[in-house]
C-alpha cells in the first residue's frame, strides 16, 4: 500500500509536493488524471489521497466518490475551486478536508502528519472483544491469545481500519500480497477462512468478517 497518492494534473505542483513528502519518508505515487488515480488506487491503495478537482477526463469529485464507495482512506481535496458550493460538494461526497490553492505546503504537510499520527500510529486497536497489538502483532479475543501469521495480522488490521466499508477482493489481495505476487487471489479466501476460525464465535456464521457476494469483504 502507498502512503499517499497525489492526484494533480500540474506536473510541477505534483512533483514539488511529492519531493517534500518523500523527504518525510512517505511512499508516494502521482496520478495526472482521474482515470490514472483510480487505477493506482485499485492496484495499490493509499492511506491518504491528495486530490485536485479540475482534472482531464474524470474530475476529482468523481474520483472522490468512487474511492469512498469502497474505502475510508483519508481524502484531502486541494483545489483552486474555493467557492462554497464546490467545498460542500466535495465534503458531501466523502472528502475529509478541503484545502484552497495556492496552499502553504508547510501547512499541508502538517495536516498530513497529523492524519498519520491520529489515524495510523495507534499501538493498539480495540474493537468489541478483539485487541490487536500493532507493536507485537498479537491478537487477543475475549482475553485469549490467538496466533496470527504476518499476512493474517495485516489482513485483519486492514479490515478493522476500514470498519463497515466493503473492500474489493482485488484491493485486499493487492494491498496485502502485492499486485506482482505469485500467489493467486484464492489465497485471500483461505486467509479469510483462517481469520474467521480465530475471531468468530461461529466461523460458519460470522458476525465480524462478512462476505459481500460478487465484491469482497466487510468488517463489522
Amino acid at each position: 500500500m502507498a502512503d499517499i497518492i497525489i492526484v494533480e494534473d500540474n506536473k510541477e505542483i505534483g512533483t514539488l509536493l511529492k519531493d517534500f513528502l518523500v523527504k518525510e519518508n512517505y511512499s508516494v505515487c502521482i496520478a495526472e488524471t482521474g482515470e490514472r488515480a483510480l487505477e493506482l488506487y485499485d492496484k495499490y491503495g493509499a492511506k491518504i489521497v491528495v486530490l485536485d478537482i479540475m482534472l482531464p477526463g474524470i474530475d476529482g469529485f468523481r474520483v472522490c466518490s468512487k474511492i469512498r464507495e469502497t474505502s475510508n482512506a483519508y481524502i484531502i481535496i486541494a483545489s483552486a475551486k474555493s467557492d462554497k458550493e464546490s467545498k460542500l460538494n466535495g465534503l458531501n461526497l466523502g472528502a475529509d478536508d478541503y484545502v484552497d490553492k495556492p496552499y502553504d505546503i508547510d501547512i499541508l504537510l502538517a495536516k498530513i502528519k497529523g492524519v498519520f499520527k491520529r489515524k495510523y500510529s495507534l499501538d493498539e486497536i480495540r474493537d468489541d472483544n478483539l485487541v490487536l497489538n500493532c507493536v507485537t502483532k498479537q491478537l487477543t479475543v475475549d482475553g485469549e491469545n490467538k496466533i496470527l501469521t504476518e499476512k493474517e495480522f495485516d489482513l485483519l488490521k486492514l479490515l478493522i481500519e476500514n470498519k463497515n466499508t466493503t473492500l474489493k477482493k482485488e484491493y485486499l489481495f493487492n494491498t496485502i500480497w502485492g499486485s506482482d505476487s505469485e500467489s493467486e487471489i484464492q489465497t485471500l479466501t483461505v486467509h479469510i477462512k483462517w481469520l474467521r476460525e480465530k475471531i468468530e464465535a461461529d466461523s460458519k456464521n460470522p458476525k465480524h468478517i462478512l462476505t459481500v457476494w460478487g465484491t469482497g469483504y466487510r468488517y463489522e
